[in-house]
């Protein structure tokens, strides 16, 4: 795998020609749905070293036969397969390819919505390791709020993926509750009563460990959430079934913050079998236009985070998304919408605009002005900035990556790891 960085006056067709590749591939590599190309927009260049034109009759498990791989592998190198089993005459599938040098060897998975597009779904999962359906709630009397998740884990099971159950506080309306934690905590009943109904939602859908996933709980909470999710995974543990918890991105034990009070690091790194760092967010919504993961508070976490938790413990969190901010920023006022890596190459070509990449953030970014004369800038991901974070993930020893979330379009990112990371059985313990 290579990375072209698009310059004035290049199309898709002259980089296709430029490196002999199909155009087509080029393209849904890319996410690229037009002609027209941003300048600055990096496009992953997958080199086939063999590939295959289906003839008539064919099916994709006699080609697969024919060069003696799996199917998962042909779905994993021709991402327009969609990881379905239909071919047709004329159709080229790239069977082999160059190898760039590898990140690493870790575990790979993400969360998703159940309202996540079918065929994104679908393409993503032969990529993907594991799957972490968002979210199950609970209710003051220790009942689930249960989730639609019959969908996902049925195409989880054609992928053979690693499925974990999310319990969170997050309420029917879609806020976190410091309330409703605060109640648990405080009634060992209520505790059991919860745990009794995740064990038969574990049992009755088949997920493989539990993922707990509380927020905003202040320090009163910090201690009394680590001793919950220690007796969580002491009643999992016979079933073999293991916990995670997830972590505010802390620097220090002393960060201030009802979000970084309620998280001992140390505390919940010896309750769970893994944690999982949730390293982005420093851009977001309501904030002034930032990279969302800017990769020297990455790392800070990172680094903060193996004073307190075996590294082999840890998963990155990989955010998958961008943020379009609208300028000036008024504090209390500014609202910037989300968008995908797919939706910031389109604006940028619509727009006109160059794709910068901040060295110091590492991470894409550009600017244009709207119909309306306001100013944009506009932060998102690409390959580089996602290979940037995942380098961390061998350079420190950690466990693996987790994305947050996989339904956003991002051909470019499994492009990413089909080609440049060994995947690794995923297992929490």
């Amino acid at each position: 795998m290579q990375i072209h960085i698009v310059q004035p006056g290049e199309t898709l067709l002259s980089v296709a020609r430029l490196y002999s590749v199909d155009p087509e591939i080029l393209a849904f590599n890319n996410d690229i749905e037009t002609e027209t190309l941003a300048v600055g927009q990096p496009l992953v260049i997958v080199i086939p070293t063999l590939i295959h034109t289906v003839s008539r009759g064919e099916t994709l498990q006699s080609i697969a036969e024919r060069y003696s791989t799996p199917i998962y592998n042909l779905w994993r190198r021709n991402l327009f397969l969609n990881g379905r089993d239909e071919v047709f005459p004329g159709q080229t599938l790239y069977i082999t390819t160059e190898r760039s040098q590898p990140l690493g060897t870790f575990q790979v998975g993400g969360y998703a919505y159940p309202f996540i597009d079918p065929l994104v779904l679908d393409r993503t999962l032969p990529i993907m390791s594991s799957l972490i359906p968002f979210t199950y709630g609970f209710r003051p009397d220790g009942s689930l709020v249960l989730l639609n998740d019959s969908y996902l884990l049925s195409r989880a099971a054609v992928y053979g993926n690693y499925t974990v159950m999310h319990l969170s506080t997050l309420t029917e309306n879609d806020v976190f509750s410091t309330e409703l934690a605060t109640a648990l905590f405080a009634d060992a009943a209520l505790q059991d009563r919860l745990i009794d109904n995740v064990i038969r939602n574990i049992e009755e859908k088949g997920y493989k460990a539990l993922d707990v996933d509380f927020e905003f709980l202040g320090l009163e909470n910090s201690l009394l959430y680590a001793d919950f999710v220690a007796k969580v995974r002491d009643r999992l543990a016979p079933l073999g079934v293991p916990v995670m918890a997830a972590l505010a991105p802390k620097t220090s034990t002393m960060q201030r913050g009802v979000l970084y009070e309620g998280h001992d690091y140390s505390a919940l790194g010896n309750a769970a079998d893994a944690l999982l760092l949730m390293t982005y967010e420093w851009g977001y919504t309501y904030g002034p236009p930032l990279a969302v993961s800017p990769i020297e508070q990455v790392e800070e976490v990172v680094r903060f985070a193996m004073t307190q938790i075996e590294p082999s413990k840890l998963y990155l969190g990989i955010s998958n998304y961008g943020y379009n901010f609208v300028l000036p920023y008024v504090r209390g006022e500014s609202k910037a919408n989300s968008l995908s890596t797919a939706e910031a190459f389109a604006l940028a070509a619509r727009e006109g605009a160059e794709i910068q990449y901040d060295e110091t953030a590492q991470a894409p970014f550009f600017n244009y002005t709207d119909e309306a004369g306001r100013a944009h800038t506009v932060w998102f991901e690409d390959v580089r900035s996602i290979s940037a974070r995942l380098e961390l993930i061998e350079r420190y020893g950690l466990r693996g990556a987790l994305y947050w979330n996989l339904n956003r379009r991002n051909n470019q990112n499994l492009v990413l790891i089909e080609q440049r990371v060994n995947p690794e059985e995923f297992t929490l313990v």
